[in-house]
């Protein structure tokens, strides 16, 4: 259904184009960027070490249709963050491309870096993300309250991890 292919600077107009609002950029990226997102901020993305960043491609159509990521890559402790996914246009929603990327990059992470352990963080508002990730294997293991304040509004975030072994 889908490929994921490196992310590289000839992603970024397109990248920029589907974050519309602060919001948006918030529930998609957390901290990561500052709003509006630059081609500045997204070059230093890029070259930031210990992360794979990637295009998603529909493998039928060849369109690019989200973005994904794989962070804090820990080859010690043999661990990494998934982070950033985003289905990139409302047409695109809700036909288990989100499903397709995060079992995507459980098996890169476990397959290809042979890591032992995946973790995200998810808003605890985004129920339909958090039952993605949950039928993908992924368990709740904390709620971090109102870490992230958005405008006026704190956002509380889930953290959510699938070990190697529970496969």
């Amino acid at each position: 259904m889908i490929d994921l292919i490196k992310f590289t600077e000839s992603d970024f107009d397109r990248f920029i184009s589907w974050i519309k609002s602060e919001e948006a950029m918030m529930q998609f990226a957390g901290p990561a960027f500052s709003w509006p997102v630059t081609k500045e901020q997204l070059f230093m993305y890029l070259n930031t070490p210990n992360r794979l960043i990637y295009k998603v491609v529909d493998n039928q159509s060849m369109d690019v249709i989200g973005h994904a990521e794989l962070n804090n890559i820990d080859n010690k402790n043999k661990s990494a963050r998934i982070c950033r996914i985003l289905v990139g246009e409302l047409k695109d929603r809700n036909k288990g491309y989100g499903k397709a990327i995060i079992k995507e990059l459980v098996r890169i992470g476990f397959e290809e870096l042979k890591l032992h352990r995946l973790d995200l963080g998810v808003f605890n508002f985004n129920k339909q993300a958090i039952k993605c990730y949950r039928d993908c294997g992924f368990e709740i293991e904390g709620l971090m309250k109102e870490n992230f304040k958005v405008k006026e509004e704190y956002w509380s975030t889930y953290n959510m991890s699938l070990l190697n072994k529970d496969l």
